[in-house]
């Protein structure tokens, strides 16, 4: 079965909805591709990446059941308290629309300095149309080059370097892509 999803609105909608949740109970960002696709590039994805600070127990089954009460599951398990122990094991979780597979929304916590640098600089991308935190373009375009490099992310890369022209600081992305070599590599 071919689950991607090729309507940007179907995306769209899907974020907003999801991160006006998120945002009442801890600072996100949006990363990898859906920034280059809601800014402009077609092409298919079944999942949108959010990265989150961490919160305590209690906060995240309060998030967790805000969540669920809006329509959204995980795919995982019915069970926060099972969640909220694979985020702190630094894996993610997965939410979806009740009965809808796609698309999903895969949460990590934040987990060392490069993730809360991305916090720190997330930024509003209006060409989007999407009102949501994003990782910086420089961040997404560091990650995509030195870290990710799959042919896929090398044209998302090229894509954002296109048009966000003005946007592109090639130290600041030096300066990232040490960081994730630093942390990641």
């Amino acid at each position: 079965m071919d689950r991607l999803i090729y309507n940007i609105n179907v995306l769209s909608n899907f974020c907003r909805k999801f991160c006006k949740i998120i945002d009442k109970y801890t600072e996100y960002i949006i990363v990898s591709g859906f920034v280059a696709i809601a800014s402009g590039r077609v092409r298919g994805t079944e999942d949108i990446d959010m990265i989150i600070k961490p919160l305590d127990k209690e906060h995240f089954i309060r998030l967790h059941n805000a969540l669920a009460k809006n329509g959204f599951v995980a795919v995982q398990s019915d069970d926060p308290i099972e969640l909220y122990s694979y985020l702190k094991e630094k894996t993610s979780i997965r939410y979806t629309l009740k009965d809808k597979p796609v698309p999903e929304m895969e949460v990590k916590f934040a987990k060392d300095d490069l993730d809360y640098y991305q916090i720190k600089t997330k930024i509003k991308i209006p060409l989007t149309n999407v009102d949501v935190w994003f990782g910086s373009i420089n961040m997404n375009i560091a990650f995509k080059e030195e870290l990710l490099k799959s042919p896929k992310d090398i044209e998302d890369s090229k894509h954002l370097r296109i048009v966000y022209s003005e946007f592109v600081d090639e130290s600041e992305i030096r300066k990232i892509k040490e960081m994730i070599r630093r942390y990641r590599l």
